[in-house]
Parts: C-alpha cells; sequence; structure tokens
C-alpha cells in the first residue's frame, strides 16, 4: 500500500464533498427563492432584467458550492469516513488483532483531528503532508492484520504444523529399518519432501511471530507520534522536528511495507496457503 491509497481516497472524497455541496439544502432555499420572485416579484427595481432572480440564484448556488469545496474541515472529515470503510477492522476475525486495527485508526483520526485545528500556515502544511505518511502507515497495520488472522484462522496450517513434525520423525525412523533399497528410495524422496515442507511451515511461522511482534511495536510507535503531533509547534519547522517526525515515520511505513511483502512471499492469506 502506498501513498497512492491517500490519493485515491482524497479523489473520493472530494467527490462526496462535490455531491454534499450541490445538494446542500440551502441550495435548494436559494434555487426556490430565485424562482419565486422570478414569478411573484419580477421586477424589484426599474429595468431589473427577467433573469435577474436567476443570475442571483446561480450566483448564491456558486458561493455555496465554492465555500463547501474549500471546506478543509468537512474533506477531512470525509476523508477520515473513507478511511474507516477502506481499513474495516470488522473484517479481522481475530479480536486483539481487530482492536489492534481499531486502535491505530483511532491515533490516525486523532493525529487528522489535530491538524485540522491547526492554523492555516507552513507548519499545517507540513503536518498534512505527514498524514499523508500515516494513512500508509495505517493501511499497513491493516495489511499485517489481515494476514495474521488468516494465518490464525487457517486451520490446515493448525493442523499440518501439528503433524508434520510427528510426520518427519517417523519416516526418518521407517527409513533406518528399511532394508528394500527401491523403497529405501523411495521413502527417502518422501522424507525431503516432508522436511521440506517443516522447514516452510517453521519459516512462515517465525515471519508471522515476527510480525505480531512488529504489530505491537508499530503501534506504540504511532502512539509516539501522536504525542509528538500534539506537542508540535511552529519554531520546530525551524529546528527540523518537523523532519526527523517524518523521517521516523517514513521508516515505520518502510518496515511495515517490507515485512507485508516478505508475507506475500511465502503466504497467501486470500486462499489460505503457502505461497
Amino acid at each position: 500500500m502506498t501513498t497512492t491509497k491517500r490519493n485515491e481516497l482524497q479523489k473520493e472524497a472530494q467527490s462526496l464533498l462535490l455531491q454534499y455541496a450541490f445538494f446542500r439544502w440551502e441550495n435548494a432555499v436559494v434555487i426556490a427563492g430565485s424562482l419565486l420572485l422570478s414569478v411573484l416579484y419580477r421586477r424589484p427595481i426599474p429595468g431589473w432584467p427577467a433573469w435577474g432572480w436567476a443570475l442571483l440564484g446561480i450566483i448564491g448556488v456558486g458561493v455555496i458550492v465554492y465555500s463547501s469545496m474549500t471546506d478543509k474541515d468537512a474533506n477531512a472529515k470525509i476523508l477520515v469516513d473513507l478511511m474507516q470503510q477502506e481499513f474495516n477492522a470488522k473484517e479481522v476475525r481475530d479480536e486483539k488483532l481487530r482492536q489492534d486495527v481499531e486502535k491505530g485508526m483511532e491515533y490516525q483520526r486523532r493525529i487528522e483531528d489535530l491538524i485540522q485545528s491547526q492554523r492555516p500556515g507552513i507548519l499545517r502544511d507540513r503536518l498534512e503532508d505527514t498524514a499523508g505518511q500515516l494513512t500508509e502507515w495505517v493501511a499497513n497495520i491493516f495489511a499485517l492484520a489481515k494476514r495474521l488472522d488468516a494465518y490464525k484462522q487457517d486451520s490446515l496450517l493448525a493442523r499440518e504444523r501439528s503433524a508434520v513434525p510427528k510426520e518427519v520423525e517417523t519416516m526418518e525412523a521407517r527409513l533406518k529399518l528399511e532394508g528394500n533399497d527401491a523403497i529405501r528410495k523411495q521413502m527417502g524422496d518422501v522424507l525431503t519432501g516432508k522436511r521440506a515442507q517443516l522447514e516452510a511451515l517453521q519459516a512462515l511461522h517465525n515471519r508471522m511471530h515476527q510480525a505480531q511482534l512488529q504489530m505491537d511495536q508499530s503501534l506504540t510507535a504511532l502512539a509516539t507520534v501522536y504525542s509528538q503531533v500534539r506537542l508540535v509547534d511552529a519554531q520546530d519547522i525551524a529546528s527540523g522536528q518537523t523532519e526527523r517526525l517524518r523521517a521516523d515515520i517514513q521508516e515505520q511505513v518502510n518496515r511495515l511495507n517490507d515485512l507485508v511483502a516478505s508475507i506475500n512471499d511465502v503466504y497467501n492469506y486470500q486462499t489460505e496457503g503457502l505461497g
């Protein structure tokens, strides 16, 4: 997941904002008023054109639409709502993982609120750039949670993790006792396959354990970023504090992105199977 996801959500938010701007009740009042006045009070002053009220109605609607489209608070709210839909914690079945996603989304929402509370200026612009990174961060947390969730719910892998070590042990014992060369060769081939399967299972288990630890660490880091954003002020721009904050966030994003990619190499969470 890249910052393209935030751009996609931003475009969708703009589209929804445009719909909201056109269908506001204020526009209905302006249009209805201009129509009524065109019929009931066609010429309020001498020389008033027949299309005068219609023109004023169009200007009024234009002003309302413009004010809606430039309303950063409304745009931010729609964007957060879209993120909640895009990274829907209800899709995660494991309770702890679902809580982790919800926690990540809550930090994202609070940071967005803090950014929108800033006065327009360089600081707010810098923080809005940071928000783009945070979207990628939360997207990776969600992606990681989905893969961990699928792994935990994968009953076939659970059975294999329990059965394959015993099968390898049994096959090794039988191979030592087998005297027929042809059968020994065939058993050896089977044993090689079983060992490869066991290796893959162990590697996947280790990767998922690493992913769970990284999830916990990443949420702790996100909480730290939330605290830092609360404390940041205009003086921090000159000191380079905001740039260090961006660098720390990008490091977390890259780490999660690499981990998700490495899991994708060995586990297809959508089909719940080894890659």
